[in-house]
């Protein structure tokens, strides 16, 4: 794993927003950086290909796990949601993707630093934009990327499952243009696959109380949505009592049990389902006396919000609104640091297997949303 410094294409914000990309800038500068890129060896990229189905594997056991055990209260999950999150698991409604991130210093076994497993950004960045990098820049090279042609796969396989037409992708208005990236480019894979979709902000899916069914703007019953919109604000808003109460009639993507998954606390339940597991790093959900030097995460926590990171007795701190509902300590894992700036690998899951790879950047130890996307290649 190298990182290697070389010139942007000229134009190439004209090239990136054609290709959807209206995020390469960040109030704090560069978003997609292309003056760099990383570069794997086949066997590296073998073993995180390999580490990702792994880590796939034991999360399918955590998930049973917590269930058997009924540790839901542990990760803060609302009693209400339980029964639902069961039948989810058992039922097997549609899961599209998630992003494991993953640190990989080239020496050491790739090792989980989370997953996010419900609501994960930086998609059209990792299948399209890079993609075409390559195609400019390295047309002999090759890149761990087939997140494209998966996704439309996945959606083609759902053809006779999903509840009515059309499948409504959904966002909130006023996030950040990434999620509106994200949703469009899942939107144009599902018509790829040949599936009819709508568009729609969250704040405009409305609840008919006396049909007990939720409705567009223009009254059309909502039967199947796929919602950027994370599970743990949905089960304690007004809105999600409805949700709950019609989960059954209704096909919500990605399903309720991503909560098990999305949650913090599932690195805990791994590391005592699997201690020294050479793709996990040591975690707990109280503070260990042994652990010094540790990441501490709210257990629901989003973009590098409310992180301390201690290290040799230093402590990084990150604001944000989380905290509340518990925390999980997790040993700091071998994140390289090449030329000042600290790469975290996310691994895509899609319809439960690794199907390619984005690389995040950082200048300090905590990735957050303003990290910059450097693209990589491999040979």
């Amino acid at each position: 794993m190298q990182r290697i410094t070389c010139r942007p294409r000229k134009d190439w914000e004209k090239t990136v927003e054609a290709q959807g990309l209206i995020f390469h800038h960040t109030p704090r500068g560069v978003y997609w950086n292309e003056s760099a890129y990383y570069r794997f060896g086949a066997k590296e990229v073998d073993v995180l290909e390999a580490a990702t189905n792994e880590v796939q594997r034991l999360c399918l056991e955590a998930g049973q796990h917590i269930i058997d055990q009924n540790r839901f209260a542990e990760l803060g999950i609302p009693e209400k949601a339980v029964p639902l999150i069961t039948w989810a698991w058992d039922a097997e409604p549609p899961a599209i993707y998630g992003r494991l991130d993953l640190a990989c210093d080239g020496r050491n076994p790739p090792k989980l630093l989370e997953y996010n497993a419900d609501t994960p950004t930086s998609l059209l960045e990792a299948a399209v934009v890079q993609w075409y990098w390559l195609q400019d820049c390295f047309p002999r090279a090759d890149q761990f990327n087939s997140i494209h042609e998966r996704l439309i796969a996945k959606w083609k396989d759902l053809h006779a499952c999903l509840t009515g037409a059309p499948l409504y992708f959904a966002h909130v208005e006023d996030r950040e243009a990434e999620d509106l990236m994200t949703v469009s480019y899942l939107r144009d894979t599902a018509e790829q696959a040949g599936l009819g979709t709508a568009g729609i902000v969250m704040e405009h899916v409305g609840w008919n109380q006396e049909a007990r069914e939720f409705r567009d703007l223009s009254e059309q019953p909502i039967r199947s949505v796929f919602k950027l919109y994370p599970w743990e604000w949905i089960v304690w808003e007004e809105f999600g009592d409805h949700v709950l109460e019609t989960y059954r009639e209704m096909q919500w993507i990605e399903p309720i049990w991503k909560m098990m998954w999305s949650n913090k606390g599932l690195l805990a339940i791994l590391w005592e389902l699997f201690p020294n597991h050479p793709n996990l790093l040591e975690a707990h959900l109280r503070q260990p006396g042994g652990l010094t030097d540790y990441v501490r995460k709210p257990l629901l926590s989003r973009e590098g919000a409310n992180i301390t990171y201690l290290s040799k007795g230093t402590a990084i701190e990150t604001e944000g609104d989380y905290g509340e509902e518990g925390f999980v300590y997790q040993a700091i894992g071998p994140v390289p640091e090449l030329s000042g700036n600290r790469a975290v690998i996310g691994s895509w899951i899609i319809d439960g297997e690794a199907g390619g790879m984005g690389v995040r950047e950082a200048d300090g130890p905590i990735t957050d949303n303003l990290s910059r996307f450097v693209p990589h290649m491999f040979d």
